[in-house]
């Protein structure tokens, strides 16, 4: 089975709202939650939504005002449900 793209943004703006702070968290979070068995985590190039902070997106849907300090909040009540309801 082909793993689902969870994309996060590396663009010039996310990388300055600090992108490479959050990527190991996130990381992390992927694999203590095993969805890293079934999601691809990749790099995206931006994704035009820069005055909302760091932004993911998973199929259509997009996660924004992603930062370091709340990644593992935004993973928790927004990005894992949305990936375990998708499957």
């Amino acid at each position: 089975m082909s793993k689902e793209n969870l994309y996060l943004c590396m663009g010039s703006a996310c990388h300055q709202m600090g992108v490479y702070e959050v990527l190991p968290k996130l990381q992390a979070l992927m694999s203590e939650y095993n969805i890293d068995q079934k999601i691809e985590l990749k790099g995206s190039f931006c994704l035009e939504t820069c005055s909302s902070g760091i932004v993911m997106k998973f199929r259509d849907l997009h996660f924004i005002n992603i930062s370091p300090q709340n990644i593992e909040d935004k993973f928790l009540k927004e990005i894992l449900p949305a990936i375990e309801n998708n499957n």
